[in-house]
């Protein structure tokens, strides 16, 4: 009698199949997957979404996040790579309240808004007190075709410099203390503003043998062949990040105050602001102005228009504002040998 053998079947051969089964049930799904990233999505969306509703009173964070706002949007990309990589449909999803919510904020920005037309052409700089080529800053400029040029940070060192080298393109010119306006058309009425800057040691109280050394803010009218334009030059207190103080713009947020309320007293139809603010128009602490004018770069501009640091523009802090006119064009111009890049704009009315 035959004997009959079993040949009998390797383990490895049905632990392989019953492992990937017990992956296949333990694994969670795409919708499962990611919840740490479609968390962090979320909050991204949340932050920008109720940017205004974040409070100022710790080291002035709201003011702080509204100042870099735009580059939030740099983080979506990193997210839905995050979220690529751990196949999370959740987080994918999630992504879309930061993307709408950045899109609805500044996408209006990505577009080329400039069109034809418009008469007069303004401009503002920060020619910065360490220039170290304030004549070769000042040649650039009157070759720039801006019709009224507004210069701030001027030293008394330079200002001699630039008033020599724009005499020939500039019939009339106007200086008051660090801040001043050069213009191909008449100017009148010229007067400081009070913007409440600090002198220093002195604190608040500027006595009159220092109140033009620290006069940071002008107001003047240009006079055109259609009517009169109100004009203020402007140049804000500093912002600094303090590792101890956080964001510290105290100085420049009652600059900004003040300013709005000047703003809110002018009388003329026709006004443009053109100045280095130090700060983002979607910072809070500039409401009196923002309030009352609008920003040339968002009107008619192409991009976001960042100005400083010259090297590696981050953000815009030098504005051009308007009101009563219509603003056809906005650009920012080539980097001279001042730390920010000036501006211009086209306007009409």
């Amino acid at each position: 009698m035959p004997v009959v053998t079993t040949e009998t079947r390797p383990a490895s051969r049905w632990r392989a199949p019953v492992r990937r089964a017990v992956r296949a049930v333990c694994r969670p799904g795409p919708w499962r997957r990611g919840p740490v990233l479609a968390a962090a999505a979320l909050l991204l969306g949340l932050v920008m979404l109720l940017h205004a509703r974040i409070p100022n009173r710790i080291g002035n964070l709201g003011s702080l996040v509204e100042t870099f706002l735009p580059w939030f949007g740099l983080l979506i990309p990193a997210l839905l790579a995050g979220a690529w990589w751990r196949r999370s449909a959740t987080a994918v999803a999630a992504l879309l309240l930061p993307a709408l919510v950045w899109l609805s904020l500044f996408g209006g920005l990505l577009a080329d808004k400039s069109r034809s037309g418009g008469f007069l052409t303004v401009g503002e700089h920060n020619v910065g007190a360490g220039n170290p080529d304030p004549a070769g800053t000042a040649r650039a400029l009157a070759a720039s075709g801006v019709d009224v040029l507004a210069l701030v940070e001027l030293t008394e060192e330079a200002r001699g410099t630039y008033e020599e080298a724009l005499a020939a393109t500039y019939r009339y010119h106007t200086v008051l203390g660090t801040v001043g306006l050069w213009s191909t058309l008449p100017l009148s009425d010229t007067a400081p503003v009070d913007i409440k800057m600090d002198a220093g040691p002195l604190g608040d109280t500027k006595p009159a043998e220092v109140t033009a050394t620290y006069t940071r803010a002008l107001r003047t009218t240009v006079s055109t062949d259609r009517g009169p334009l109100a004009v203020y030059v402007a140049h804000l207190g500093s912002a600094r990040v303090n590792p101890r103080a956080g964001f510290w713009t105290a100085h420049r947020d009652r600059n900004a105050q003040a300013l709005g309320q000047a703003l809110a007293a002018e009388r003329s139809e026709r006004v443009v602001l053109l100045g280095d603010l130090n700060g983002t128009m979607d910072d809070r602490a500039f409401g009196g102005i923002t309030s009352r004018l609008r920003s040339a770069q968002v009107a008619a501009g192409d991009g976001f228009g960042f100005t400083w640091p010259a090297a590696f523009p981050m953000v815009r802090i030098d504005q051009i504002m308007v009101r009563g006119v219509t603003p056809t064009n906005s650009r920012v111009l080539p980097a001279t040998g001042s730390d920010h890049l000036p501006v211009a704009a086209r306007i009409a009315w």
